[in-house]
């Protein structure tokens, strides 16, 4: 018999999902993804929905550790204002810190460049049991590299290996590398945020004109606003050669924040849901020594009942007494 909980809650969350899923089985166009997409929702029905995924996530999160088999391996890339430091905090909003890790990565350190160039990623993933969040990734060398191809020559590689084929061997890199984490547990996610310039805009305004928000903004954001049309193709070339079904791309619709929570909530959700978790069961030996354990437990607790009677008997009679003195006085 069919678990109808289970099936009812993949076909309540497929709308959120199937669209915006990429694994490599059609051919794929980014510009055929609208970036100011809402599913049929409102706010206030997406917010309910950000609700209990959240709840959900927590419950997940909790099988997932306690169980110690799969890990989750989240990946979010976007431009720029794009929502990626929202969009995790808000889906996360409840969960277990113990069971999470965030790395940013930013910049490529001195001692991060005599190594290859997913080898700081490879040292950040996920434990079992543990969901591991990146916020950019080994990505940004087949995108920020990409369009600035002066930074390739920093990388340090032997000029005989940097030729026309770099970007299409890196991808297959890629692919082979997310292929074995899945080969060996760990789900991997990987999440677009697709904003459109416009919205992008606007959000540097508003970077611009809140003094809260003013530490956000970088001039650095401008030059790379530039070359956006740049940007665009090089996230076309990496999705449409790396996404699998073993570690697929979702496109988020991001020019409103709350669709964009609603998508990557419900396919985290989702995915977890497929690996069949529970809190690992007792065997037989176990539960014989919990209920002798238990047994003891209980017969400490009864032994201090009964020592703190006559204690309570010796302060009820002081108080009497003391009670009947101030009378008399």
């Amino acid at each position: 018999m069919p678990d109808t909980k289970k099936s009812s809650l993949a076909a309540k969350l497929k709308p959120f999902i199937a669209p915006f899923r990429v694994d490599g089985t059609q051919r794929f166009h980014l510009k055929a993804h609208r970036a100011n997409e809402k599913g049929g929702l409102d706010k206030d029905k997406g917010e309910q929905i950000i609700e209990a995924n959240r709840k959900r996530l927590n419950d997940f999160q909790e099988m997932l550790y306690a169980q110690d088999r799969w890990s989750l391996l989240l990946i979010f890339q976007g431009m720029d204002a794009a929502g990626k430091d929202t969009a995790i905090k808000s889906v996360f909003d409840g969960v277990n810190p113990q069971g999470c890790e965030v790395y940013s990565f930013k910049t490529p350190t001195s001692h991060e460049l005599d190594h290859d160039f997913m080898w700081r990623a490879a040292t950040s993933l996920p434990q079992r049991g543990r969901i591991g969040i990146f916020n950019r990734s080994y990505y940004e060398d087949v995108l920020v590299v990409r369009v600035h191809p002066e930074i390739l020559a920093k990388q340090k590689i032997p000029s005989v290996l940097v030729t026309r084929k770099v970007w299409r061997e890196r991808f297959e890199d890629i692919a082979a590398f997310e292929r074995y984490l899945a080969r060996n547990g760990t789900v991997v996610l990987k999440f677009f945020l697709n904003v459109s310039k416009e919205e992008q805009r606007q959000r540097f305004l508003d970077r611009l004109e809140d003094p809260s928000k003013n530490w956000k903004f970088s001039m650095a954001d401008v030059s790379e606003r530039a070359l956006w049309d740049r940007y665009q193709a090089a996230y076309q070339d990496a999705i449409a050669h790396t996404a699998t079904p073993a570690a697929p791309w979702h496109i988020v619709p991001a020019d409103h924040k709350w669709f964009a929570r609603v998508v990557i909530g419900s396919t985290i959700v989702a995915a977890l849901e497929k690996l069949n978790l529970h809190f690992p069961k007792t065997d037989k030996d176990s539960l014989k020594e919990f209920k002798q354990v238990r047994l003891a437990l209980e017969q400490e607790g009864k032994k201090r009942t009964r020592l703190r009677k006559p204690a309570g008997k010796v302060v009820e009679a002081a108080a009497a007494r003391a009670a009947k003195a101030a009378v008399k006085a």
